[in-house]
């Protein structure tokens, strides 16, 4: 039995749609991930050393002292998993002094909940700093990384994400400050057209010469027929200063 208009055809051509687009929006999000990872290893190394994470907890003031030893307990089983030969070779030569392996290799086996949990924990100047990479002040910053790992968690189990209405919602940067967002489109926070503007943004940040922005719109041009409404995109989305081609 089919609602009027429903075929076959259309229920395959909406998934063959939402799994190129999964896989549009995870290329974003690895380009973002490395990119707040090698930056929050680089602030906080001058800030507090190589070892500063594990060992002085004035290094991450936001995780009290239940939340750091979690936070830490993620950091040693991710790197106790790990199959990368530096890690072998760091503990195989330096074991005896560190339990812990320092910043800069650290976050190149947490995952991104590890590090989404040691940026939210860490100084209002390493975030700060941080979050001005990618042009924002640091508590939309911050929402945003929330947004991206739960989006990455959908992509990564193949769940559907077209049309999702977003469960944790990114903050949108005040108008005042940042009239880009608001003029001539307004971007609202409760579907997958914002999540593709953060990402758009973001990209063009830390990896200018990318082509992704062209592959999405290949990608909505190829399916014309997908109600892109139903993402959140409004009717005038390409005159957004952030969109411009």
């Amino acid at each position: 039995m089919f609602r009027d208009g429903a075929s076959i055809e259309v229920v395959w051509n909406r998934y063959v749609f939402d799994r190129r687009l999964r896989l549009l929006v995870m290329d974003a999000v690895e380009r973002i991930e490395i990119a707040t990872r090698s930056h929050l290893a680089y602030e906080h190394a001058h800030a507090h050393g190589a070892f500063g994470y594990a060992l002085d907890p004035v290094s991450l003031p936001k995780l009290d002292s239940a939340k750091r030893a979690h936070f830490l307990d993620h950091v040693e089983d991710e790197s106790k998993r790990s199959r990368e030969q530096f890690v072998d070779h760091f503990y195989g030569k330096y074991a005896a002094k560190h339990q812990y392996l320092p910043v800069w290799m650290a976050t190149e086996i947490m995952s991104f909940g590890t590090i989404l949990s040691f940026y939210r924990g860490a100084s209002h100047p390493v975030k700060k700093n941080v979050a001005s990479v990618f042009g924002m002040p640091q508590k939309v910053f911050d929402s945003w990384l929330h947004t991206i790992n739960v989006i990455r968690n959908i992509c990564a189990h193949h769940a559907r994400l077209w049309n999702r209405v977003l469960g944790v919602k990114p903050l949108i940067p005040l108008p005042r400050e940042y009239p880009d967002w608001h003029t001539p489109v307004t971007v609202r926070n409760e579907r997958v057209f914002a999540v593709l503007t953060i990402c758009r943004h973001c990209i063009r940040r830390v990896a200018p010469q990318s082509s992704w922005d062209a592959r999405l719109m290949a990608l909505l041009n190829a399916y014309p027929e997908v109600p892109t409404a139903e993402m959140g995109f409004p009717p005038n989305w390409t005159a957004s200063p952030i969109w411009a081609w």
